[in-house]
């Protein structure tokens, strides 16, 4: 059976140049076949706003639903590392508010790690929350809770300047007590830089190579998400088309009565049938 990685582990992998694999998953099945493959870590991203349930963007999703999702995940991945999403607005409002909500994360659902979006304006944030001793995640480059500020879900850090302002967002997260990063749609020689400064783990998600390690959100590399394609997604699967095709044809089973067959159905004990039929003559 695996060890569950501890944040000194990431680091080690760091500094040993492995890369550390990490997916998101929301439910028991997904997260039980992650630890099963090998998964280091494992995001309850609140993008299960779109993949789970349908929202145009992730800025509805709950503390609970996230706490929820987190709870199943945990019971089928003892050995991954987990991390739970900050949802938004469960810690932009106030610093207690983010201390609070991250310890819900811990003792409602187990969590290893909690992650949360922003740069240098989520720093006290990020220190509070690693000051009561539970390890934070930053997120910088695309973050999807503030897309309507950065004009929608596009890459950033695509100029000097812009690409500057990122790298100095970095370095305050790791002063600010982060253990790890997540840079998001950021070209990939902005991401080598971001990676080589800090001394922290830097991941990518759709921000290229030269990272520390890869997440990837598991209804893309599943193909069942639909509703887009993001250019850095990868998709190993096709399983949206064969669940339209699973459903299509159990729906014609059952409407040409070819399901149930016998084999689908349990068996009366025998000689328990002729009395049924007696008792309901009576």
């Amino acid at each position: 059976m695996k060890r569950k990685p501890t944040r000194f582990d990431l680091q080690k992998m760091k500094e040993n140049g492995e890369k550390v694999v990490w997916i998101t998953s929301y439910d028991y099945p997904t997260a039980e076949f992650a630890e099963k493959a090998g998964a280091d870590m494992i995001l309850v991203g609140d993008s299960l706003g779109m993949c789970v349930y349908g929202y145009e963007g992730t800025v509805p999703v709950t503390m609970n639903q996230c706490i929820m999702h987190c709870e199943a995940v945990r019971r089928a991945a003892p050995n991954t590392f987990i991390v739970g999403d900050m949802p938004f607005l469960s810690y932009q409002v106030s610093v207690e508010d983010a201390v609070l909500n991250a310890g819900r994360f811990h003792k409602e659902a187990g969590v290893d790690a909690i992650k949360l979006e922003g740069g240098k304006r989520v720093c006290p944030q990020i220190e509070a929350i690693s000051d009561g001793g539970m390890l934070v995640i930053g997120h910088i480059g695309l973050t999807p809770q503030s897309s309507g500020q950065l004009g929608g879900f596009k890459a950033q850090g695509r100029t000097a300047e812009t690409a500057m302002a990122l790298i100095e967002d970095a370095k305050a997260i790791e002063e600010a007590g982060a253990f790890a990063l997540l840079v998001e749609a950021v070209p990939p020689e902005v991401m080598a830089i971001i990676t080589q400064t800090l001394s922290i783990p830097v991941y990518s998600i759709g921000a290229g190579v030269h990272a520390d390690g890869q997440l990837m959100i598991c209804s893309d590399v599943l193909g069942i998400f639909q509703a887009f394609t993001p250019k850095f997604v990868k998709k190993y699967a096709s399983l949206g088309a064969e669940i339209q095709k699973a459903f299509e044809a159990y729906a014609d089973d059952v409407r040409s009565g070819s399901f149930p067959a016998d084999e689908h159905t349990y068996k009366m004990v025998e000689g328990e049938l002729p009395r049924l039929r007696e008792s309901l003559k009576e």
